[in-house]
Protein backbone atom coordinates (compact mmCIF):
# COMPACT_ATOMS: atom_id res chain seq x y z
CA UNK A 1 0.00 0.00 0.00
CA UNK A 2 1.10 3.51 -1.22
CA UNK A 3 0.97 6.36 1.74
CA UNK A 4 0.95 10.24 0.25
CA UNK A 5 2.61 12.08 3.47
CA UNK A 6 1.84 15.99 2.67
CA UNK A 7 3.09 16.60 6.16
CA UNK A 8 4.80 19.53 6.29
CA UNK A 9 3.47 21.08 2.80
CA UNK A 10 1.32 24.06 2.55
CA UNK A 11 -1.56 24.62 -0.17
CA UNK A 12 -3.14 27.61 -0.55
CA UNK A 13 -6.95 27.25 -2.50
CA UNK A 14 -8.70 30.33 -3.57
CA UNK A 15 -12.54 29.96 -2.58
CA UNK A 16 -11.46 26.84 -0.94
CA UNK A 17 -14.12 27.00 1.87
CA UNK A 18 -16.76 25.23 -0.49
CA UNK A 19 -17.81 23.29 -3.75
CA UNK A 20 -14.62 21.57 -5.30
CA UNK A 21 -12.52 24.13 -3.12
CA UNK A 22 -13.07 22.52 0.21
CA UNK A 23 -13.43 18.72 -1.01
CA UNK A 24 -9.85 19.11 -2.26
CA UNK A 25 -9.23 21.00 0.96
CA UNK A 26 -9.84 17.73 2.83
CA UNK A 27 -7.94 15.74 0.74
CA UNK A 28 -4.95 17.58 1.01
CA UNK A 29 -5.55 17.76 4.71
CA UNK A 30 -6.37 14.07 5.58
CA UNK A 31 -2.79 13.38 3.93
CA UNK A 32 -1.46 15.87 6.77
CA UNK A 33 -0.46 19.01 4.66
CA UNK A 34 -1.33 22.75 6.13
CA UNK A 35 -4.18 24.42 4.07
CA UNK A 36 -5.13 28.23 3.69
CA UNK A 37 -8.46 28.73 2.36
CA UNK A 38 -9.61 32.10 1.04
CA UNK A 39 -12.81 33.23 0.73
CA UNK A 40 -14.84 36.54 0.08
CA UNK A 41 -18.85 36.11 -0.62
CA UNK A 42 -20.31 35.31 2.54
CA UNK A 43 -18.87 34.24 5.78
CA UNK A 44 -17.35 30.52 6.14
CA UNK A 45 -18.80 28.90 9.08
CA UNK A 46 -15.97 27.87 10.90
CA UNK A 47 -17.52 25.41 13.49
CA UNK A 48 -19.14 23.07 10.19
CA UNK A 49 -15.95 23.75 8.27
CA UNK A 50 -13.58 22.82 11.18
CA UNK A 51 -15.71 19.58 11.71
CA UNK A 52 -14.90 18.15 8.26
CA UNK A 53 -11.27 18.55 9.05
CA UNK A 54 -11.55 17.04 12.12
CA UNK A 55 -13.34 14.03 10.79
CA UNK A 56 -10.84 13.24 8.57
CA UNK A 57 -7.94 13.91 11.28
CA UNK A 58 -6.40 16.22 9.48
CA UNK A 59 -4.79 20.05 10.72
CA UNK A 60 -7.38 22.28 10.55
CA UNK A 61 -7.59 24.88 7.96
CA UNK A 62 -6.53 28.74 8.30
CA UNK A 63 -9.18 30.89 6.54
CA UNK A 64 -8.35 34.10 4.62
CA UNK A 65 -10.75 36.77 3.83
CA UNK A 66 -9.58 38.22 0.54
CA UNK A 67 -10.83 39.50 -2.65
CA UNK A 68 -8.78 37.70 -5.27
CA UNK A 69 -9.12 40.50 -7.92
CA UNK A 70 -7.29 42.81 -5.10
CA UNK A 71 -3.77 42.82 -5.00
CA UNK A 72 -3.00 44.65 -1.10
CA UNK A 73 -5.48 41.47 -0.15
CA UNK A 74 -3.10 38.94 -1.62
CA UNK A 75 -0.17 40.75 0.01
CA UNK A 76 -1.92 40.82 3.05
CA UNK A 77 -2.80 36.90 2.89
CA UNK A 78 0.93 35.80 1.86
CA UNK A 79 2.37 37.79 5.38
CA UNK A 80 -0.45 35.86 7.20
CA UNK A 81 1.23 32.49 5.34
CA UNK A 82 4.28 33.78 5.70
CA UNK A 83 3.71 33.43 9.73
CA UNK A 84 2.97 29.56 10.20
CA UNK A 85 4.89 28.69 7.11
CA UNK A 86 7.89 30.52 6.37
CA UNK A 87 9.24 28.09 3.35
CA UNK A 88 6.28 29.48 1.47
CA UNK A 89 3.48 27.90 -0.75
CA UNK A 90 3.97 24.76 -1.90
CA UNK A 91 1.17 23.77 -3.93
CA UNK A 92 -1.28 26.93 -4.98
CA UNK A 93 -5.01 26.02 -6.37
CA UNK A 94 -6.97 28.63 -8.65
CA UNK A 95 -10.39 27.93 -8.26
CA UNK A 96 -12.12 31.30 -7.75
CA UNK A 97 -14.27 31.83 -10.39
CA UNK A 98 -16.95 34.44 -11.30
CA UNK A 99 -19.09 36.33 -13.96
CA UNK A 100 -22.03 37.95 -15.10
CA UNK A 101 -24.54 35.88 -17.15
CA UNK A 102 -25.16 37.31 -20.29
CA UNK A 103 -28.38 36.56 -22.53
CA UNK A 104 -28.11 38.16 -25.64
CA UNK A 105 -25.01 40.73 -27.75
CA UNK A 106 -26.33 43.75 -26.25
CA UNK A 107 -25.63 42.86 -22.65
CA UNK A 108 -22.02 42.49 -23.87
CA UNK A 109 -19.84 45.01 -21.55
CA UNK A 110 -16.14 45.12 -22.53
CA UNK A 111 -16.39 45.99 -18.11
CA UNK A 112 -18.17 43.18 -17.36
CA UNK A 113 -15.69 41.15 -19.24
CA UNK A 114 -12.45 42.56 -17.44
CA UNK A 115 -14.22 42.04 -14.29
CA UNK A 116 -14.34 38.35 -14.93
CA UNK A 117 -11.02 38.09 -15.93
CA UNK A 118 -10.25 39.60 -12.53
CA UNK A 119 -11.66 37.16 -10.71
CA UNK A 120 -11.62 33.99 -12.73
CA UNK A 121 -8.47 33.78 -15.08
CA UNK A 122 -5.83 36.69 -13.45
CA UNK A 123 -5.53 35.06 -9.81
CA UNK A 124 -3.71 32.06 -11.49
CA UNK A 125 -0.91 34.24 -12.65
CA UNK A 126 -0.86 37.12 -10.48
CA UNK A 127 -0.55 34.55 -7.19
CA UNK A 128 1.49 32.62 -8.69
CA UNK A 129 4.14 35.56 -9.16
CA UNK A 130 3.27 37.16 -5.93
CA UNK A 131 4.23 33.67 -4.26
CA UNK A 132 7.74 33.80 -5.92
CA UNK A 133 8.21 37.52 -5.01
CA UNK A 134 7.42 37.02 -0.96
CA UNK A 135 8.68 33.91 -0.57
CA UNK A 136 11.72 33.61 -3.50
CA UNK A 137 10.32 30.27 -5.08
CA UNK A 138 7.16 29.20 -6.93
CA UNK A 139 5.06 26.52 -5.55
CA UNK A 140 5.89 23.17 -6.77
CA UNK A 141 2.32 22.65 -8.25
CA UNK A 142 0.10 24.84 -9.60
CA UNK A 143 -3.79 23.78 -11.07
CA UNK A 144 -5.94 25.86 -12.20
CA UNK A 145 -9.89 25.10 -11.98
CA UNK A 146 -12.02 24.76 -15.62
CA UNK A 147 -15.12 23.88 -16.63
CA UNK A 148 -15.89 22.64 -20.15
CA UNK A 149 -17.37 25.71 -21.23
CA UNK A 150 -15.17 26.82 -23.89
CA UNK A 151 -16.18 23.76 -25.84
CA UNK A 152 -19.76 24.10 -25.21
CA UNK A 153 -22.55 26.45 -25.72
CA UNK A 154 -24.57 26.98 -22.79
CA UNK A 155 -27.10 29.84 -23.15
CA UNK A 156 -25.69 32.76 -21.09
CA UNK A 157 -21.94 31.44 -19.87
CA UNK A 158 -20.10 32.99 -22.20
CA UNK A 159 -18.37 35.47 -20.44
CA UNK A 160 -17.41 32.21 -18.27
CA UNK A 161 -16.26 30.29 -21.44
CA UNK A 162 -14.13 33.47 -22.35
CA UNK A 163 -12.62 33.20 -18.85
CA UNK A 164 -11.94 29.44 -18.58
CA UNK A 165 -10.37 29.68 -22.53
CA UNK A 166 -7.74 32.07 -21.37
CA UNK A 167 -7.04 30.37 -18.09
CA UNK A 168 -6.35 27.16 -20.14
CA UNK A 169 -4.25 29.50 -22.44
CA UNK A 170 -2.75 30.84 -19.98
CA UNK A 171 -1.87 27.56 -17.59
CA UNK A 172 -0.01 26.16 -20.62
CA UNK A 173 2.19 29.34 -20.82
CA UNK A 174 3.03 29.05 -17.45
CA UNK A 175 4.09 25.85 -17.04
CA UNK A 176 6.59 26.19 -20.02
CA UNK A 177 7.91 29.69 -17.95
CA UNK A 178 8.01 27.77 -14.65
CA UNK A 179 8.97 24.45 -15.73
CA UNK A 180 13.17 25.13 -15.01
CA UNK A 181 12.27 26.31 -11.83
CA UNK A 182 10.50 22.41 -10.98
CA UNK A 183 7.00 23.42 -10.97
CA UNK A 184 4.35 21.80 -12.62
CA UNK A 185 1.44 23.82 -14.07
CA UNK A 186 -1.98 22.22 -15.24
CA UNK A 187 -5.23 23.14 -15.93
CA UNK A 188 -8.46 20.67 -14.73
CA UNK A 189 -11.73 20.70 -16.90
CA UNK A 190 -14.78 19.74 -15.39
CA UNK A 191 -17.56 18.21 -16.68
CA UNK A 192 -20.76 18.49 -15.01
CA UNK A 193 -20.04 19.01 -11.59
CA UNK A 194 -23.92 19.71 -8.68
CA UNK A 195 -22.05 22.67 -7.27
CA UNK A 196 -23.73 25.68 -5.37
CA UNK A 197 -22.38 27.91 -8.59
CA UNK A 198 -23.39 25.49 -11.20
CA UNK A 199 -27.22 25.90 -9.73
CA UNK A 200 -27.20 29.59 -9.67
CA UNK A 201 -26.60 29.79 -12.79
CA UNK A 202 -28.72 26.76 -14.46
CA UNK A 203 -30.69 25.55 -11.32
CA UNK A 204 -31.53 22.65 -9.31
CA UNK A 205 -33.89 21.66 -11.89
CA UNK A 206 -31.32 20.59 -14.43
CA UNK A 207 -30.14 17.67 -13.00
CA UNK A 208 -34.18 16.22 -12.29
CA UNK A 209 -34.12 17.14 -16.23
CA UNK A 210 -31.58 14.73 -16.88
CA UNK A 211 -32.68 11.97 -14.57
CA UNK A 212 -35.99 12.38 -16.96
CA UNK A 213 -34.20 11.91 -19.76
CA UNK A 214 -32.13 8.83 -18.69
CA UNK A 215 -28.74 9.91 -18.03
CA UNK A 216 -27.71 8.38 -14.39
CA UNK A 217 -26.75 10.05 -11.52
CA UNK A 218 -23.59 8.78 -11.30
CA UNK A 219 -22.53 10.81 -14.54
CA UNK A 220 -22.49 13.57 -12.73
CA UNK A 221 -19.47 14.84 -11.24
CA UNK A 222 -19.58 15.63 -7.34
CA UNK A 223 -17.11 18.09 -5.35
CA UNK A 224 -15.95 15.25 -3.89
CA UNK A 225 -14.57 13.28 -6.98
CA UNK A 226 -13.34 16.33 -8.71
CA UNK A 227 -11.29 17.06 -5.18
CA UNK A 228 -9.62 13.63 -5.24
CA UNK A 229 -8.83 14.51 -8.85
CA UNK A 230 -6.97 17.73 -7.99
CA UNK A 231 -5.10 16.06 -4.89
CA UNK A 232 -4.40 12.61 -7.45
CA UNK A 233 -2.41 15.21 -9.85
CA UNK A 234 -0.50 16.87 -7.45
CA UNK A 235 0.61 13.60 -5.40
CA UNK A 236 3.78 13.14 -6.63
CA UNK A 237 2.77 9.98 -9.62
CA UNK A 238 2.04 12.61 -12.06
CA UNK A 239 5.04 15.14 -12.19
CA UNK A 240 5.28 13.98 -15.97
CA UNK A 241 1.96 16.06 -16.56
CA UNK A 242 2.93 19.30 -17.08
CA UNK A 243 0.94 22.23 -19.77
CA UNK A 244 -2.11 20.23 -20.23
CA UNK A 245 -5.62 20.55 -19.88
CA UNK A 246 -7.13 17.27 -18.30
CA UNK A 247 -10.49 16.67 -18.84
CA UNK A 248 -12.29 15.04 -15.76
CA UNK A 249 -15.78 13.22 -16.36
CA UNK A 250 -17.43 10.06 -16.30
CA UNK A 251 -18.06 10.26 -20.65
CA UNK A 252 -21.11 12.70 -20.29
CA UNK A 253 -19.97 14.86 -22.92
CA UNK A 254 -19.67 11.88 -25.00
CA UNK A 255 -22.35 10.32 -24.22
CA UNK A 256 -25.23 13.06 -24.36
CA UNK A 257 -25.68 14.46 -27.93
CA UNK A 258 -28.71 15.77 -30.05
CA UNK A 259 -28.34 12.26 -31.66
CA UNK A 260 -28.73 10.11 -28.59
CA UNK A 261 -31.59 12.43 -27.08
CA UNK A 262 -33.86 11.89 -30.24
CA UNK A 263 -32.81 7.89 -30.19
CA UNK A 264 -33.96 8.08 -26.36
CA UNK A 265 -36.96 10.00 -27.29
CA UNK A 266 -38.07 7.79 -30.24
CA UNK A 267 -37.36 4.73 -28.20
CA UNK A 268 -39.69 5.91 -25.69
CA UNK A 269 -42.58 6.37 -28.61
CA UNK A 270 -42.93 2.71 -29.28
CA UNK A 271 -43.14 2.05 -25.84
Amino acid sequence: MITIDFSGKSVLITGGTKGIGLSTALNFAQAGAQTYLTYKWGSADNDQLMAQFDAVNGPRPILLQADVSVDEDTDALLEKIAETSPQGVDIFISNVGYAATMKTLDNYKKRSLFKTLEYSTWPMIEYTRKIQKRFGRYPEKVVGISSDGPDHYYRGYDYVAASKALLEFFGKYLSVHLFEEGSRVNVMRFGTVKTESFTAIFGEEFFEYLKNEGVSEQMILTPEACGKAVFALCSGFMDAVNGQVINVDYGLPFQDNSMMRYLNWKEKQTQ
